[in-house]
């Protein structure tokens, strides 16, 4: 008891509300552990060890002047390197109660730019009390410094010490320690692999609140998952499972950590579990699945794994090339399997050069093309969010117009096209796409907007009235959405019909009711969407005819053929890969 009784009446009221949970002897023992919570002889002995430098604004020429191997091993910059998830924790937006009970909103502190204080360069050693209220005094914000300084300390990775030393302060101080100060102490030691702190603000945080932010469990789970103590985060994720939908980062790191292990029956389970709750997976941890079972024999593993590629069919995800090279890995490690992958481009027939095998085709059957276009029509052209961007006056007007010149060979989005190369007018770039899509004496429709009809600096009348010669034009509002224009008129004119757009189409595929049509429709954009860009030199726009065949991952049996890009791409992409991983049983 000597130990607490020399500890000042804040810490005694913060033990006293752990108290409420658990025996004084654990929540002792917890808070001087994490706290560094010392007695005056240690306090006395402390004050000769510590640092007298202090946390003043630096040169912003200086600011990174941060060895290039600590820079690189945490990713200092303000939230980089960490995911979304951890992001929820507000940074000094929000002050938390700190009584037993879920965490929750208390008051709002004043607005901080989240880079005013960027360039604050913590101590590198623990301070005592009056050197912390020294530095505070000095701040230009005293109300925010504990945050500021914290978030410097996970920016520069600072010693724990240091941050102990400050978090002592503050309980010593207020009789507590806020609970966005504990989830920042959090983020520093499973930034830092701190297993024994990372454990000891749990239980902090268990006896205190009855349940966190998803972004402290994501902490915690991350930090834990990383260790040798690994199982328990899974016994966090089910904590998390009771409360709310664990979020992607949680089950990834559960999922990597079982994979670490060589446990890739449990690895799969939380994948599909994760699936099955309508969390998307992110590349890196299907790639993991690839990496930790090289050279794994198991005809379920195997199973597994073949599943993870059809995903990657179903929802027309295309690896980058990393991603690519762990798959084609992975099938040459196979015992017994004797699997060869080689790198490849498609010939325009559809032909593989190196396995030989005809890839399937993009066109849908008459069966398939009738129930999309019945589809699109009435989910899509007639549904509920049409008429927000457009009238059922100039949607008539539209059909009434296509009807009356069907067919055509290409349907172009005239607005999108002519925002190709920023440096040209509109018009002119709408000008050179339709001559260089219509040398084949293809018929062409452009959808416009009736600004285009006003002479002005990006729409020269004359160019105008000369593209008019070459094309059908029709004229929307300038507030209408020309996508269910331009998803009808290309439907309507026949399974030959492709489009111009760079629009990826999202929207209209979400509108889809049901799951096969969503198939239908992504398989029938493959195989017509042009895709167009800006060439190296020159004047021109490229274009890159649509395929003859289906770019996704295929199989049959015994070879696979996996469409890629060199690099990861965050977003959905309306353009196609033409490079492939040909993989086939020698």
């Amino acid at each position: 008891m000597a130990l607490f009784s020399q500890t000042s009446q804040g810490f005694q009221a913060l033990l006293w509300k752990c108290h409420m949970f658990w025996p004084v002897s654990r929540c002792r023992q917890l808070f001087a552990a994490s706290f560094s919570i010392p007695n005056r002889e240690k306090i006395n002995s402390f004050s000769s060890m510590t640092s007298s430098s202090t946390a003043l604004p630096v040169d912003p020429k200086e600011a990174d002047a941060l060895p290039a191997k600590k820079r690189s091993e945490i990713d200092c910059k303000e939230g980089k390197g960490w995911d979304e998830e951890t992001k929820e924790i507000p940074e000094w937006k929000f002050h938390f109660s700190s009584s037993v009970g879920a965490a929750k909103k208390w008051s709002m502190s004043p607005f901080v730019s989240r880079h005013r204080f960027s360039n604050v360069q913590p101590p590198e050693k623990p301070l005592q009390a009056e050197e912390w209220n020294k530095l505070r005094e000095d701040f230009q914000s005293p109300e925010i410094f504990e945050e500021v300084m914290l978030n410097s300390m996970i920016r520069c990775n600072s010693p724990i010490d240091v941050a102990k030393s400050l978090l002592t302060h503050l309980a010593k101080r207020n009789g507590d320690v806020a609970y966005n100060m504990l989830v920042k102490y959090l983020t520093l030691c499973v930034q830092q692999g701190q297993v024994s702190e990372i454990r000891d603000v749990y239980d902090i945080m268990k006896a205190r609140f009855k349940m966190l932010e998803s972004g402290a469990y994501s902490l915690l789970i991350r930090g834990l998952s990383n260790s040798d103590q690994w199982r328990m985060a899974l016994t966090v994720l089910e904590e998390v499972k009771k409360i709310m939908i664990p979020s992607r980062t949680c089950y990834e790191a559960c999922i990597k950590a079982a994979s670490r292990h060589q446990e890739m029956k449990l690895a799969f389970e939380l994948y599909s579990e994760m699936l099955a709750k309508d969390v998307v997976p992110t590349l890196h941890v299907l790639q993991s699945f690839f990496d930790f079972s090289r050279g794994m024999k198991g005809a379920e593993l195997q199973k597994e794994l073949f599943g993870v590629l059809l995903y990657l069919r179903e929802n027309q995800i295309y690896p980058h090339r990393t991603f690519m090279q762990s798959i084609k890995l992975w099938f040459e490690s196979l015992p017994g399997g004797n699997w060869r992958g080689r790198l490849t481009k498609i010939k325009d027939s559809g032909q593989c050069p190196v396995c030989n095998h005809q890839l399937e085709d993009s066109n849908l059957t008459e069966e398939e093309y009738s129930h999309l276009s019945e589809r699109i029509i009435k989910d899509v052209i007639h549904g509920a969010d049409t008429f927000r961007k457009t009238s059922p006056q100039e949607l008539e007007a539209f059909q009434t117009f296509v009807e009356n010149r069907l067919p055509f060979d290409i349907v172009i989005d005239g607005l999108n096209v002519s925002h190709i190369k920023s440096r040209k007018m509109q018009c002119e770039n709408l000008f050179d796409a339709i001559n260089c899509l219509a040398k084949e004496n293809a018929r062409l429709l452009v959808l416009g907007r009736k600004h285009m009809l006003t002479n002005s600096s990006n729409w020269k009348r004359e160019i105008m009235k000369e593209m008019q010669s070459k094309a059908d034009f029709f004229f929307a509002e300038n507030i209408s959405e020309d996508d269910p224009f331009l998803l009808y008129a290309t439907l309507r004119s026949g399974k030959h019909c492709r489009f111009v757009s760079r629009d990826f189409l999202r929207d209209h595929k979400a509108c889809l009711s049901d799951s096969v049509t969503r198939h239908l429709f992504r398989k029938w954009q493959r195989g017509h969407q042009i895709v167009f860009f800006p060439a190296a030199a020159g004047r021109s726009i490229n274009f890159l005819p649509a395929l003859c065949y289906d770019c996704v991952v295929q199989t049959t049996g015994d070879t696979w053929h996996i469409p890629y890009k060199d690099v990861f791409e965050e977003k959905y992409s309306y353009q196609i890969p033409r490079k492939w991983l040909c993989i086939h049983q020698k």
